[in-house]
């Protein structure tokens, strides 16, 4: 008996053991479960301008995007730095460009020509003026990017205009109605440098704080989304579409 009763308890005791490894293989099992969701939710993570690339690929890459996020201090610096000063000349100064470049171009001449004289009285060298000449792939290559960015431009505005989007085209309206705001407090030189300026300092920032940027960005987006589904529902429902959009629906 007493053996039967320690056979018993040792039977009692596998089972016991066995449920206690079954729920903590499915306990384990579960947590596996969870991490896919978990991850899934990271990847749901809101961006701004729903972008899934970091901010230095967003910027074109390159060194354009080295120098506004500022990889090359030296660099970034002395880009602002010119501009800084230009606006300063232009604007500040009431210097005009014409009259820069002609100013420019008389103290290198007299100085060079001066050079050139004066070398044979203090027995030194001629200064060495190089050939200056504009390569013809740049220019080539420049124009046929300028080409294809207004082609692009246009095509863009000729879609607007053709009534198949009015989101895009309310949107274009509002920038367009914005800029000439702008316009009425600066010029475009000064427009131009404020621009230069965000630059070389939003993205940056941005690139910095982007986790806390983006949920308050996130919060603003679905406030646009849900006052433009109301504007949608009580106004731009009630427009007739335009021949295009009557066709695309047969």
């Amino acid at each position: 008996m007493a053996e039967h009763e320690e056979k018993h308890e040792e039977s009692l005791f596998e089972k016991i053991s066995e449920k206690i490894k079954g729920d903590s293989s499915s306990s384990s099992s579960d947590s596996d479960d969870d991490k896919p969701s978990e991850s899934s939710m990271k990847a749901k993570v809101f961006r701004l301008f729903g972008r899934e690339k970091p901010v230095h690929h967003v910027l074109g890459g390159g060194k354009q995007a080295d120098i506004f996020l500022w990889r090359n201090k030296k660099v970034s610096a002395g880009a602002l730095s010119v501009a800084t000063v230009i606006w300063v000349l232009f604007e500040l100064f009431e210097y005009h460009l014409l009259t820069l470049v002609c100013h420019l171009l008389i103290l290198a001449l007299a100085l060079l020509f001066l050079w050139s004289n004066a070398s044979t009285f203090i027995h030194k060298s001629p200064p060495r003026i190089p050939e200056v000449q504009i390569p013809k792939d740049p220019v080539l290559e420049f124009a046929q990017a300028l080409r294809f960015e207004i082609n692009r431009a246009l095509a863009v505005l000729r879609e607007i205009a053709s009534g198949r989007d009015i989101k895009k085209f309310l949107s274009v309206i509002a920038g367009l109605w914005v800029l000439s705001i702008v316009g009425n407090w600066c010029n475009f030189l000064t427009l131009l440098y404020i621009v230069f300026v965000l630059l070389h300092t939003v993205p940056v920032l941005y690139e910095k704080y982007e986790d806390k940027v983006d949920p308050f960005a996130e919060k603003a987006w679905h406030e646009i989304n849900k006052q433009y589904a109301v504007f949608d529902a009580k106004v731009l429902s009630k427009i007739p579409r335009g021949p295009l959009k009557e066709k695309k629906k047969d």
